[in-house]
C-alpha cells in the first residue's frame, strides 16, 4: 500500500469512528466540501496536504481521548 491508500484509509477510518460526513471532514480539514468525495474518485493531494490533515486529525483523535479522562492536551501550530 502506498502513501496515497494509507491516506484514503486513515481519512475513511477516521469518517467512521468519529461519525463525521464526508462534506464534514472536507471542510473542517481541507476547507473543501468535495475533498472526501474528490479523494474516492481518485484526487491525489500533495504531500504537504495530506501531512497537514494526519497531522489535524491526530490532534483531534488525542483532545478527544484527554476530554474523556480530564488531561490536557498542548496545541501547536
Amino acid at each position: 500500500m502506498d502513501d496515497i491508500e494509507r491516506f484514503k484509509a486513515a481519512v475513511e477510518r477516521h469518517i467512521q469512528e468519529t461519525g463525521t460526513t464526508p462534506s464534514g471532514f472536507g471542510t473542517k480539514f481541507a476547507r473543501d466540501p468535495n475533498f472526501v468525495f474528490l479523494l474516492r474518485k481518485g484526487r491525489e493531494p500533495r504531500r504537504a496536504m495530506r501531512d497537514r490533515i494526519l497531522t489535524a486529525m491526530k490532534l483531534e483523535q488525542a483532545r478527544s481521548v484527554a476530554g474523556n479522562d480530564g488531561a490536557a492536551v498542548e496545541e501547536r501550530p
